[in-house]
């Protein structure tokens, strides 16, 4: 079967691009690759490793170093399992390093860690049982807890019990704003990924938003209700809230708006409300990560960024903001 691309799902009649190929069940002997950017993670990159590799349905690791400074690559060779390879690349950017990584996966999923979180035990083995109930789906997730720097847990996501989030024709609620949060948590399908060209290179910030939303306009998700992994918050998170503004998410949000292939998809009349809706949903999330790490009076500023888009808006990112300083 000839692989199919982005741009042929456009040709495709409205109603059949939702899929872009017939899906049959999953083998037995279907295959992840974990996809692993690292740059000067030396203090992480082992526990992190020793996550995945601990996944017995993890057909490989691929670990690819962007340009590190320090002993990140001795760590990654010092490691001995034959499912671990090591691609070193010149400090072009996280987008690209996943890129590259994907480009030589051999896995039928791709799941791209960051160097400094934490799989959780079955992680692979939960989202791949979900992903053989949707035989239809191009991305399949979970959920995530929050760690510290020292790994100790400062979430309390588990409080929220039986919650729910979307499966199906998702694009509408994720261009509305990204509710998967951290690649960890997903399986992508490889030949999808491909499809859609992989991760914008031109975006520094939301790149796996954007690239969430691309495969959304072609294949449907699916969502595991199960807490998967530990995400590291600690100063040096490339969305922390000490360096990070609302302005610096912008640009993510203008390419998802000026996207064709996303465009093509929703539906008609929906992409200004939508856009506004992506545009509220960042500056809360903002102002959730100022008052992590307990920088109020940001948070506070941010909150008024809202309420000046949207009153009745406010209400709901008030709260979302007041529970991220209990973890949740």
């Amino acid at each position: 079967m000839a692989q199919i691309t982005a741009e042929d799902v456009l040709d495709l009649p409205a109603t059949t691009r939702l899929v872009p190929a017939v899906r049959q069940p999953l083998p037995s002997s279907t295959t992840v690759s974990v996809v692993i950017p690292a740059k000067n993670v030396a203090a992480y990159v082992g526990e992190t490793l020793a996550s995945a590799l601990a996944q017995g349905e993890v057909g490989e690791v691929i670990v690819v170093d962007d340009g590190s400074t320090d002993n990140t690559a001795a760590i990654v060779r010092g490691i001995r399992d034959p499912r671990l390879r090591l691609i070193t690349n010149d400090s072009a950017g996280v987008s690209a390093a996943r890129n590259l990584g994907a480009r030589y996966a051999r896995g039928d999923w791709l799941l791209f860690l960051d160097a400094d979180d934490r799989l959780r035990p079955g992680a692979v083995a939960a989202l791949l049982a979900a992903a053989r109930g949707a035989p239809r789906a191009v991305l399949v997730y979970g959920d995530y807890n929050t760690i510290d720097s020292e790994g100790h847990q400062i979430g309390r996501r588990g409080l929220l019990k039986g919650r729910r989030k979307p499966s199906g024709d998702v694009l509408t609620r994720l261009a509305a704003g990204n509710f998967i949060v951290n690649g960890g948590i997903a399986l992508a399908r490889a030949e999808a990924f491909r499809a859609i060209g992989g991760f914008d290179t031109s975006l520094r910030y939301c790149e796996d938003w954007h690239c969430w939303c691309r495969l959304a306009a072609i294949g449907e998700f699916e969502f595991a209700p199960k807490l998967l992994l530990d995400y590291r918050l600690h100063t040096a998170n490339t969305m922390n809230a000490a360096v990070r503004t609302p302005k610096d998410f912008f640009p993510a949000i203008a390419r998802v708006f000026d996207d064709g292939l996303i465009l093509a998809r929703l539906p008609e009349g929906t992409a200004a409300g939508l856009r506004l809706a992506a545009e509220l949903h960042l500056i809360t999330y903002s102002a959730m990560q100022a008052v992590r790490f307990g920088r109020y009076r940001q948070a506070f500023f941010y909150l008024g960024m809202v309420g000046r888009r949207s009153l009745k808006a406010l209400p709901r990112a008030a709260a979302r903001t007041a529970l991220a300083r209990f973890g949740i």
